[in-house]
C-alpha cells in the first residue's frame, strides 16, 4: 500500500521565559513528519534543539522535506543518509514506530500505557525542574515544584553569581535534609575549568546528588581529573552529543569515567543510539538516567514510553510537557512527582491538521 509523508513545522511558546547558562529561550522550534497508509497514522517528532543539537542548521527542512518526498524508499534506506541529522533520525524512527503501533501513540507497550489501574499505569518518578534567574524566581519555582509533591530538584546554575546560587541551595538544604528531598544541580559546561574543583568541592557540603556538565564539552582528560579529585558525583550530558562512532563513545566513557550519563535521545540519534549508551555505562558501572531535550509531548511520550521499558530506579528528567502554552494535549500527566499515561484523557491534534 502506498505511503505518504509530510513534515510540519511548530513553534512552542514558553508559558515563562526559560533560562539556562545558554541563555533565555521564549519559544522553541520543532517539526513533526506524519506518515499515512490507508487508514492508518504514524507521528514523529524532530526535537531539534539549536545551539545543542548537532544537526547541520543550513539544511535541515531541506533535509525533512526529502525525507517526506522519499518516503517509499523505507525506512533503513533513509537511515543511511541520516547520521548527521540525529534529530530527523529519532523523529522519523518514531512515526514509522507511531504508523505499526496496535494503538495510537502506543509506541513502546509496558505497564506504564497499558492502564491497569482505573485506566492509569503505574507512574514514573521525575524530578522537578527550576530555571536559571535570580534568587526571587529560583525560589518561587522551588517552591512550586515543592507544593506538588516533588522530592527531587534539578536546578540549573552557573550563569548567575555562584556564591548567591550556593546561598540559595544552601538555605533549601537548611530547610529539607538530602533524605527528604534530592537536590541536582546543572551547570551546562559554565564552570572555567581552573575553578570548577573548588566549585565542585564547595558545593559537596551541601550533599547534592550530582552535577551535570560541570565545565564545556571536548575537554576529556580535564574532565577525567575533574572526576577523579571531585567529591561530588559528575553526571555527562552535553558530552554524549555529537560523537558519533561507538569507537568515540567508548573511548570517552573508559576515558573520563563519569559517575552518571543522561541520555536525551533526540539529540544522541534515538532510542538504539540510547540502548548503545546503556549498554557500555553499565559494564564500567556507570549510572545513567533519561530525559527530554525541551520536546512536545510527541516526543515527550515517545521518550518516557522507551524509558518505560526500562528498568529504572531513579527519578527521570521527564516533566517538561507543562512547560508549553501550545503544547500538543495528551494522556501525560504529572501528579505527586510522577508522570503518567492517563488512558481516560485523549490525545487531541487539531493545532496539527492531521
Amino acid at each position: 500500500m502506498i505511503m505518504t509523508a509530510r513534515y510540519i513545522p511548530y513553534t512552542l511558546k514558553f508559558k515563562r521565559p526559560s533560562g539556562t547558562s545558554r541563555g533565555i529561550m521564549h519559544t522553541k522550534e520543532t517539526y513533526f513528519i506524519v506518515l499515512k497508509q490507508g487508514e492508518k497514522i504514524g507521528l514523529g517528532e524532530c526535537g531539534v534543539l539549536w545551539g545543542l543539537s548537532p544537526d547541520p542548521q543550513s539544511d535541515y527542512v531541506q533535509k525533512i522535506a526529502h525525507v517526506c518526498q522519499n518516503i517509499n524508499l523505507g525506512l533503513e534506506v533513509l537511515l543511511q543518509d541520516l547520521d548527521a541529522y540525529l534529530s530527523i533520525r529519532i523523529g522519523l524512527m518514531t512515526a514509522f514506530d507511531s504508523l505499526n503501533a496496535q494503538r495510537p501513540m502506543h509506541l513502546y507497550p509496558s505497564e506504564f500505557t497499558r492502564g491497569t489501574q482505573g485506566g492509569i499505569g503505574p507512574g514514573m518518578s521525575i524530578n522537578g525542574l527550576i530555571w536559571m534567574g535570580d534568587f526571587s524566581f529560583m525560589n518561587t519555582q522551588i517552591r512550586e515544584r515543592l507544593s506538588e509533591g516533588f522530592r527531587c530538584l534539578k536546578l540549573k546554575i552557573g550563569a548567575q553569581d555562584f556564591d548567591q546560587e550556593w546561598n540559595l541551595i544552601r538555605r533549601l538544604r537548611a530547610e529539607y535534609g538530602p533524605d527528604d528531598l534530592e537536590i541536582r544541580v546543572d551547570a551546562n559546561g559554565a564552570f572555567d575549568r581552573d575553578t570548577a574543583l573548588e566549585k565542585l568541592k564547595k558545593l559537596s557540603d551541601l550533599e547534592l546528588h550530582s552535577i551535570e556538565q560541570p565545565i564545556a564539552v571536548k575537554q576529556w582528560d580535564e574532565m577525567a581529573q575533574l572526576v577523579q579529585e571531585s567529591p561530588l558525583d559528575i553526571a555527562l550530558d552535553e558530552e554524549l552529543i555529537g560523537l558519533t562512532s561507538s569507537e568515540q563513545k567508548q573511548q570517552m566513557l573508559s576515558q573520563i569515567k563519569p559517575d552518571y550519563i543522561i541520555l536525551k535521545p533526540s539529540l544522541i540519534g534515538g532510542f538504539d543510539h540510547s540502548d548503545q549508551w546503556i549498554n557500555w555505562a553499565e559494564n564500567l558501572g556507570i549510572g545513567w538516567w533519561v530525559t527530554s531535550a525541551l520536546e512536545s509531548n510527541v516526543g515527550l511520550n515517545a521518550i518516557a514510553q522507551y524509558a518505560a521499558t526500562k528498568a529504572i530506579s531513579m527519578p527521570q528528567g521527564l516533566g517538561t510537557g507543562s512547560l508549553y502554552l501550545n503544547n500538543i494535549p495528551a494522556p501525560l500527566r504529572v501528579q505527586n512527582a510522577k508522570l503518567y499515561y492517563d488512558l481516560n484523557q485523549s490525545w487531541s491534534f487539531n493545532s496539527l491538521n492531521l
